[in-house]
């Protein structure tokens, strides 16, 4: 036959975009079940035969359309896309859903930064207007974010994109909250809320970010009421205690017990408060008095329910002093208010002072403006009920963290769980379906949009609907089943949910995972996913969360120019260590771009040599040992393989794959088949030609999940027919040590390799092991004497009779061809003049003959010992003084290891000098 050809050099721009058109148009994204799917036949076949077909689904984290892909969202596509591929390759019916979120605030906060810029507001607009230019402020960013999830190869089925504001999920949002409502879990009461000023909506629990900021503690002074002296009290917001009600001391703190009921002045004002017992109060915190300022601080809020206190709201939305506090602090921020007061009181003779701290300030997750304690009128969500099943779910095992560490994180926050706050005063977003009748006050909550009033029978007109939408994250805990048609009972629902797994990082374990399995219990029965696959953040080198403003982002289109999609997705999985944050920089990548480049070199090698060759049927019987070490080291890479990916571990199967591939495939086996088309004859090369095929073939089939488009684009070149033709001839099969796959069509879509008992070859595994062990150490004791590796080295062998090392004496050519040996010796006593190396049953020593200078050698050593000498005493002497006693024990056990890994190599250098 002829020789195939690739490309001299490996260019990923002449092929992905090419490919990815080729899977999409052709439908190999869909899952098997779908009848425009090109392996539906085979699922046809499977099910007719009562064959077990596994389902996997997975659903997209959807990022939101406010802005582009990081490489965040790189981490975790790559991942995704790693097991669906893996998944479809098994045969498992598999579906990956995409999408993406319409990130209420987020959007929001992208247009208005707009209009801000044209001098506008949103209600300079109106709502309508106002949301029509957010839907194209939508369009713009989705564009560009599956652009991107395109070029990094998702494997998505894009006809079934959703979008969390699309007109199915809308439904969903709708149905779920008046079913919550109907089940009692969703209320509307006056609460105190977390408040961003600037976004000017209530946010949950879990958006708000606390951050240590610098401030102080301040002390003052309130007189009693009846002018017979003051107290003492400490607050960080002083511009609050206009809304203080009472001051609030331990009922069990002897010191105060009398004065329980005396009513204080409250400074600047003409008010009076009392002083009250409850536990709340720490007796051993500052002067044991804590002032109680119920609109402002949640735990006050909870002293003012239980002593009935008057509640005063100082805040209006935007974040400045209202009306209820004295004519001259109204309008302004807080800050402001803080340092006006502080000169008052003063004045006054009621301000001690102030003691700088650094304390814990709530910011918005988005603006991050500082957060305000606000009393409003809000939609909460009963979460108690929901978080019990999501507990006894885990509990049951209906759910499994990986890694399970997160099992920690899950079980916590929903044992702490608090009601949560849905309602967002902005526009953009899913509609409260809640209408409030102008007539006689009736609240309507329903499905459909009322026609009259229930109660009163009030036309439309007097029907106002709430003004406020839904938190982003209440159509995002729908999502598992949202996007396969619930509450629908679809086909797609009833084949894929619940989904098998969901991969995500670990900062929205609270946000999103958590709820997705309390809303999937409460309106499925099922908990929305098995494996919940945790992974971490991409951070830069030193550890920091890649920013703007730290300048160290990097764009994952920007490498995927330079190095390719493959390069990008290799390398994100082989840093991504379970449990562990990714440390990256842009030179990273070429990890990922070598690894491609060797794998597409390699094929291009084995190919062009077909020139002149046929393939030929390859039984067990003519496999040489070793074919069959290499056979037996593809199966343990499969099996690696395989328990890595099935248990999230992207790493370990990226390892395994670089071992096997270009360790043991390249480094070894193809160089030493080299030998076949050396001396063989032509029965022989076309042997052997067929069987680095086959495995050439079946190693692409191992790799293309991380490395889907370079192995696609060799796989289109392979003789497929020819080497399936072969393989029916030989009559291989699932008990054969050689390849049995006699598949044709695209990568893709192949059978992903299995192990094999019949590959299982321990004693050959273990001769070949001692084989590389001596090839290696001769190679190393040339590097250590600096003789050129084109010298060619007389060695001599003294192997221990019935060990695995006397397949030495069986492989002298491949010795000789791999660690650039012209003569080899068997000996049983170390010969003169000569250096030497010790492995498992076997020493190895260079003879130090006429093509190598001994003086040289001697001089070379003498000067290596000198230096590592001195190296020596340096450590030591180091070690000795005071660096020792100071230092971090890590370091000082670095040192340690050194100082003994030199004395080893001292003690080496000295042999071979008495060996010469």
């Amino acid at each position: 036959m002829k020789g195939i050809e690739l490309k001299k050099a490996y260019e990923p721009k002449d092929f992905e975009d090419r490919l990815y058109e080729r899977w999409e148009k052709e439908g190999y994204f869909k899952p098997a079940s779908d009848k425009n799917s090109p392996v539906h036949a085979q699922y046809e076949c499977q099910c007719k035969n009562c064959s077990k077909t596994n389902t996997y689904s997975v659903v997209i984290p959807p990022p939101n359309v406010t802005g582009v892909l990081h490489m965040g969202h790189g981490l975790n596509n790559t991942l995704q896309d790693i097991v669906v591929r893996y998944h479809r390759m098994k045969g498992d019916n598999t579906l990956w859903v995409t999408g993406t979120d319409h990130a209420g605030i987020a959007t929001q906060n992208v247009v208005e930064r707009q209009l801000k810029k044209e001098g506008l507001t949103r209600n300079d607009l109106g709502r309508e207007k106002f949301l029509e230019r957010t839907w194209k402020v939508k369009e713009d960013h989705h564009n560009t974010i599956v652009k991107q999830q395109r070029k990094l190869g998702n494997s998505t089925d894009w006809e079934r994109e959703r979008f969390t504001y699309d007109e199915g999920l809308s439904a969903a949002v709708r149905d779920v909250f008046v079913t919550l409502y109907e089940r009692g879990l969703m209320y509307r009461g006056k609460r105190l809320v977390n408040w961003c000023p600037r976004c000017g909506t209530a946010l949950a629990d879990d958006e708000v970010d606390h951050e240590d900021t610098q401030g102080a503690m301040y002390h003052l002074y309130y007189e009693y009421a009846d002018g017979s002296g003051k107290i003492e009290v400490a607050t960080t917001r002083p511009e609050t205690f206009f809304g203080d009600t009472a001051v609030a001391v331990n009922p069990t703190d002897e010191r105060y017990t009398a004065l329980v009921g005396k009513m204080l002045k409250l400074p600047l004002t003409g008010k009076e408060i009392p002083i009250i017992a409850d536990e709340y109060v720490d007796k051993e915190f500052g002067t044991g008095m804590v002032k109680i300022t119920p609109a402002h601080d949640p735990n006050d809020w909870e002293v003012g329910k239980r002593h009935n206190l008057e509640v005063i709201n100082l805040l209006t939305p935007d974040g400045k002093l209202n009306e209820n506090v004295p004519e001259k602090y109204r309008g302004l921020n807080p800050e402001a208010a803080r340092k006006l007061v502080i000169e008052d009181l003063e004045a006054a003779g009621l301000f001690k002072g102030e003691e700088k701290m650094v304390h814990s300030v709530g910011h918005c997750y988005r603006c991050k403006t500082v957060v305000e304690p606000y009393l409003s009128d809000q939609w909460f969500v009963k979460m108690k009920p929901m978080a019990d099943k999501a507990l006894a779910a885990w509990k049951n095992g209906e759910i499994r963290f990986y890694p399970q560490k997160w099992e920690n994180t899950y079980r916590n926050w929903l044992e702490n769980i608090r009601d949560w706050c849905v309602s967002r005063q902005i526009w953009w977003g899913h509609r409260i379906p809640a209408w409030y009748c102008q007539e006689c006050g009736e609240l309507i909550v329903s499905r459909e949009n009322p026609s009259k009033c229930p109660k009163c029978g009030a036309d439309a007109s007097e029907l106002k609907q709430d003004e406020d939408v839904l938190d982003t994250w209440f159509s995002s805990w729908l999502w598992p089943f949202s996007t396969l048609g619930w509450p629908k009972e679809t086909d797609d629902l009833k084949k894929f949910y619940p989904t098998t797994a969901l991969v995500t990082a670990y900062d929205i374990i609270f946000f999103w995972v958590s709820r997705m399995i309390m809303a999937g219990l409460e309106f499925t029965g099922k908990a929305p996913f098995r494996d919940i696959n945790i992974h971490g953040l991409v951070r830069d080198k030193q550890g920091r969360k890649m920013s703007k403003s730290l300048g160290n982002g990097l764009d994952p289109l920007e490498i995927i120019d330079e190095y390719g999609s493959d390069a990008l997705k290799y390398t994100l999985a082989f840093m991504c260590a379970q449990g562990q944050d990714v440390l990256i920089d842009k030179d990273s990548f070429k990890l990922g771009s070598r690894f491609s480049n060797k794998i597409w070199n390699a094929s291009r090698y084995l190919l062009g040599n077909l020139e002149g060759r046929n393939l030929v049927p390859v039984t067990d019987s003519m496999l040489t040992e070793l074919d069959k070490w290499i056979y037996a080291r593809l199966n343990k890479c499969a099996t690696d393989v395989k328990s890595a990916l099935e248990n999230y571990r992207y790493n370990d199967g990226a390892s395994a794959l670089y071992e096997f591939f270009w360790t043991e495939f390249c480094d070894w086996y193809v160089e030493a088949t080299k030998l076949s088309f050396r001396n063989g004859d032509d029965a022989e090369k076309d042997r052997q030609a067929s069987v680095l095929l086959n495995i050439l073939e079946e190693s692409l089939r191992l790799l293309h999940p991380y490395l889907p488009f370079v192995t696609e684009e060799i796989y289109q070149k392979l003789p497929l027919k020819e080497i399936a033709a072969a393989r029916e001839k030989a009559g291989v099969n699932a008990d054969s040590v050689t390849t049995d796959t006699k598949y044709t069509g695209m990568l893709i879509s192949a059978p992903y390799p299995v192990a094999k008992k019949s590959r299982e070859n321990a004693k050959i595994v273990e001769r070949f092991d001692v084989l590389q062990d001596l090839i290696r150490s001769v190679r190393a004791l040339r590097a250590e004497c600096g003789i050129a590796p084109d010298t060619k080295l007389h060695i001599a062998l003294l192997i221990t009779k019935g060990t695995s090392a006397e397949v030495c004496t069986e492989k002298t050519d491949i010795i000789s061809l791999l660690a650039g040996v012209d003569k080899i010796d068997f000996v049983d006593t170390k010969p003169s003049g000569s250096i030497g190396t010790v492995g498992k049953g076997f020493e190895a020593f260079i003879i130090i003959g006429d093509n190598i200078d001994s003086n040289a050698l001697k001089a070379r050593f003498t000067k290596e010992i000198e230096k590592e000498t001195a190296f020596v005493n340096k450590v030591e002497a180091k070690l000795s003084g005071k660096f020792a006693q100071n230092a971090p024990a890590d370091i000082v056990a670095a040192e340690r290891e050194k100082l003994e890994n030199t004395r080893h190599r001292i003690e080496k250098l000295t042999s071979y000098l008495k060996g010469l």
